[in-house]
């Protein structure tokens, strides 16, 4: 029997937990759907799967073999559908995950941008403050700030973006510029606790003779304001009460309008990467495929990200 046809079968059994399941599935009859499972495992001379009269459950290898056979037939799939949408236009659904404040910006118009070239796509965006388990809750495509901790998912950097400090000019002038972190404890600091309240705000050396650049220096904060949005930092910053902490391009209006101004340049962090990460291969979808190309060129030519 063909090899692909024997390990469909396998699958539909090991997750049906049953023969009779299996063949109503695939619409086989149950002696075909015994027969292909029979062959499979003479084939491969091992024991695939324990039956009883009332389950049917895989073994240590058949489990093993069930990740594999699920992995080869969904390559196989993926494949056909990329051999057979060549020159098929982008169509389905397609969920989207990003940081609040950065899909909002960037990625929202993105969105507006693919759906109204392919009107056969529809979109839905998730923007959190935290990471999302892209498996787990379905997502197709996620852009993503900072380091993959996942090194199954495909990434592809875009952009990068450095972790500030800001104050107003009017702020700068009634309480003076900040010449080091230590001096911060002086001052009105806002904190946002969008994602995660963060008590310690982390800082590199100069590079110095005999310290390295990489050498942090960690700054344990006593906010006079905390706020649970970024906006509301930035608004705060603004106004002019106080030293806020964000990200770059959430305040690239601000900085070139000189409505903000950013302090202690030199002990910035190293710049984090933004990238557009999915979990499908080389062998992505069609939609897929074409939101990522169309987000990806728009991503790298914005000035706020390089």
């Amino acid at each position: 029997m063909d090899q692909l046809h024997l390990m469909k079968v396998y699958v539909a059994v090991a997750e049906e937990q049953g023969f009779a399941a299996a063949a109503r599935r695939l619409a086989l009859s149950p002696p075909a759907v015994t027969r292909a499972v029979a062959a499979l495992e003479e084939n491969l001379g091992v024991k695939l799967l324990n039956r009883t009269t009332r389950f049917v459950r895989t073994t240590e290898s058949g489990a093993r073999y069930l990740e594999d056979a699920r992995r080869i037939l969904g390559q196989v799939q993926l494949a056909n559908e990329a051999a057979a949408g060549i020159n098929a236009d982008p169509a389905g659904n397609l969920v989207v995950t990003a940081p609040v404040m950065f899909g909002q910006m960037f990625v929202m118009p993105g969105i507006v941008d693919y759906l109204q070239r392919y009107p056969k796509t529809q979109v839905d965006a998730v923007f959190l403050d935290r990471v999302v388990n892209m498996l787990e809750e379905g997502v197709d495509v996620g852009i993503r700030i900072g380091e993959l901790p996942d090194s199954t998912m495909r990434a592809i950097k875009v952009g990068s973006v450095r972790r500030i400090l800001v104050a107003s000019p009017d702020y700068l002038k009634r309480h003076g510029i900040v010449q080091s972190p230590d001096a911060l404890h002086e001052h009105s600091l806002i904190s946002s606790s969008a994602g995660k309240l963060v008590q310690e705000w982390r800082f590199d050396r100069p590079a110095k003779v005999g310290i390295a650049k990489d050498s942090s220096l960690m700054v344990r904060i006593q906010p006079r304001l905390t706020v649970t949005t970024n906006d509301a930092a930035i608004k705060a910053a603004c106004a002019g009460f106080g030293i806020a902490r964000l990200l770059s391009y959430q305040v690239s209006e601000q900085l070139a309008k000189g409505e903000l101004k950013i302090l202690l340049e030199h002990f910035e962090p190293t710049a984090m990467p933004v990238q557009i990460v999915h979990r499908e291969g080389r062998l992505a979808s069609v939609k897929v495929r074409a939101f990522i190309d169309l987000m990806s060129q728009r991503l790298q030519s914005n000035k706020s990200l390089n």
